[in-house]
């Protein structure tokens, strides 16, 4: 446990933490309204199926087709709202303490029924890509269906690859048994693992935060501790990876993905060749990226090598302050508002209106989210704030997502939800503002400098480190078409995409290679890993051409960001001149990089 002292001082810097106001969804777990939605929605789901399966390829050919095809998607979608709505609301109850037991059930049994409901759902998205395309085209051009335009041409790109209305519905069912209780055992074994630094027993996030402690010999126990119980857990983690890869492959081979992340990049809505370039592009830059960062930052600790567990070490000789909630908000709500006062707005509402879940509790999830929940409600953001300056760059990086969940939530539950490759658009963007605002505000060369660095260190974390995942993520994949990966095998493949994207002034030492382990992206959504690195890239660009020339910027960017899920990556970037599918294109996002490298190379070491 904390000692009561130490951790009411740290309280006292941080101020008063807000916790979220779930009551906008549901009143509580065993409230009357969350019943009745929840058998509201059974009934609807069984009644929307009665109505209409086997029934639309005669509706789409029959008169008044636009209307009548209009009157089944407003139905259909008014449901998904409702599915959304339930499954949010248990998504965030449990994410507020995975290791209540009560919660546990309250989540597990809501996505059981949710499940077996929005069954009866899966012959719609079947059916209409059944229709023969002039006749839907016809449908889908005229008024009042036109609205929908945009979601029917993108259930369109799913068709090559679905099957016949009995096995989806197995797929879908067995669920629920199959992924979804391998990524529960995941969330629940991470959440319950404990890990022993100085005689202290903590969770997963605060024993993670250590590693960016000035003291190395903190950092080094820390470190010491995570390998340690990731070690004793491995036959865990190793039989859940192992499943899922094998899962994955069984759902691809029924739907017909020639690559390993072919059903993702379908999912993101852009081409393999694209993130191929990109990825090239990133892996042709590591040595002017991380290999020359890490090289410098060695130098700044008097080292020829840095220790894994110094790579995110805060520089030496410089004060680390803690950073208390109400001058991250106002840090954030100001770089914002320099950029536009809508988008400050937006972000306030969070504040105001109980939408954030600030502090770290046992048995809370790790990390950060900004959850959209549904566009009848609002969305909401969980963090683990600890006063660093890299928490306040997440609180940037969640209300970006925030605000672009709520600027798109007008499109409606089927056209708001955003394509993987743009929905870190906003999140980085905001986080770049308010870099470049407490950047400015900083005199201080030895701040400055610590600033800078930390920006850097993000910029890897975010574009290299998340390409060698995508790139371990591979391999993995690939060799399980082979058979059962052994534990070494992982933490030998690990390893070898680690060495080669840090470089040579990172020692990997022994206990490094079991840190795939609790990387959770690998488990919940496979080669999602990529999109980060496509969206800082991305951002950079955009932040480039906003740099260059702001006039009119803001009113195209809220544009990028209203269009939900309307419209393709590249239509949104062609405004500002910009096409993902040019290999130059990744090159002025990763120069934004190297450009700040070099601006810390010119300046003098911390120590002098």
């Amino acid at each position: 446990m904390h000692h009561p002292s130490t951790a009411g001082a740290a309280q006292a810097e941080l101020g008063l933490l807000p916790e979220w106001n779930l009551s906008h969804l549901y009143p509580g777990m065993d409230s009357e309204a969350f019943r009745q939605d929840l058998a509201k929605a059974e009934s609807e789901c069984r009644a929307f199926a009665a109505a209409y399966r086997g029934k639309l390829d005669g509706m789409a050919r029959g008169e008044n087709a636009s209307e009548r095809l209009d009157d089944v998607v407003k139905r259909y979608e008014a449901l998904e709202d409702l599915l959304g709505r339930l499954m949010s609301y248990a998504g965030l109850v449990y994410s507020g303490d995975t290791t209540d037991p009560v919660r546990a059930k309250f989540y597990g049994d809501t996505q059981e029924r949710l499940t077996a409901a929005s069954t009866e759902l899966l012959f719609f998205g079947l059916e209409l890509n059944r229709i023969e395309d002039a006749v839907l085209d016809k449908a889908v051009s005229e008024e009042p269906l036109r609205h929908y335009k945009p979601w029917i041409e993108d259930l369109r790109k799913d068709k090559p690859f679905q099957l016949e209305d009995k096995i989806e519905q197995l797929f879908h069912e067995k669920s629920v048994t199959g992924r979804s209780a391998w990524n529960r055992l995941f969330d629940e074994t991470i959440a319950s693992l404990r890990f022993t630094v100085r005689g202290e027993d903590l969770p997963i996030e605060p024993t993670l935060n250590k590693l960016q402690d000035p003291d190395e010999s903190v950092r080094k126990d820390a470190s010491d501790a995570l390998a340690k119980t990731f070690k004793a857990n491995l036959r865990t983690f190793t039989l859940i990876t192992n499943t899922l890869a094998k899962d994955k492959e069984i759902s691809d081979r029924w739907r017909g993905f020639e690559d390993v992340a072919d059903s993702r990049h379908l999912a993101n809505r852009v081409e393999r060749e694209v993130v191929e370039a990109m990825v090239s592009a990133v892996q042709e830059a590591y040595p002017r990226l991380s290999h020359r960062y890490y090289a410098l930052k060695a130098r700044w600790f008097k080292k020829d090598k840095l220790d894994h567990w110094d790579r995110n070490a805060p520089l030496p000789k410089v004060e680390q302050r803690t950073i208390s909630w109400n001058e991250a908000k106002d840090t954030v709500l100001s770089a914002y508002s320099a950029f536009s006062p809508r988008m400050a707005d937006i972000a306030q509402r969070f504040f105001d209106e109980g939408w954030i879940d600030a502090p770290t509790r046992p048995g809370k999830a790790p990390g950060a989210f900004a959850h959209p929940t549904v566009p009848s409600a609002h969305p909401y953001v969980l963090l683990n704030y600890q006063g660093k300056p890299r928490d306040v760059m997440t609180l940037a990086h969640e209300l970006g997502h925030g605000v672009h969940q709520v600027m798109a939530g007008p499109n409606g539950a089927l056209m708001a939800p955003t394509p993987l490759t743009l929905a870190e658009t906003a999140s980085v963007f905001g986080e770049m503002l308010t870099f470049r605002r407490l950047l400015d505000q900083t005199v201080d060369p030895v701040q400055r400098k610590a600033m800078l660095a930390a920006k850097v260190e993000d910029m890897i974390n975010t574009v290299v480190r998340q390409i060698a995942f995508y790139s371990f993520e591979r391999k993995v994949h690939l060799e399980r078409r082979n058979g059962e990966l052994t534990a070494d095998k992982l933490c030998e493949l690990w390893m070898s995409v680690q060495d080669e994207s840090l470089g040579p002034a990172i020692r990997l030492g022994p206990g490094y290679e079991s840190f795939w382990t609790y990387i959770p992206h690998f488990i919940h959504s496979p080669f999602y890993v990529y999109a980060y690195a496509f969206g800082d890239c991305l951002v950079n660009s955009l932040y480039g051409v906003y740099e260059r020339s702001n006039e009119g910027f803001v009113d195209r960017y809220f544009a990028l960001l209203s269009a939900g899920g309307t419209k393709h990556y590249s239509e949104l970037l062609a405004p500002f001149g910009l096409d993902a599918g040019d290999p130059a294109f990744w090159q002025i996002g990763l120069s934004m990089i190297e450009r700040l490298i070099g601006e810390l190379e010119a300046m003098e070491t911390p120590a002098s």
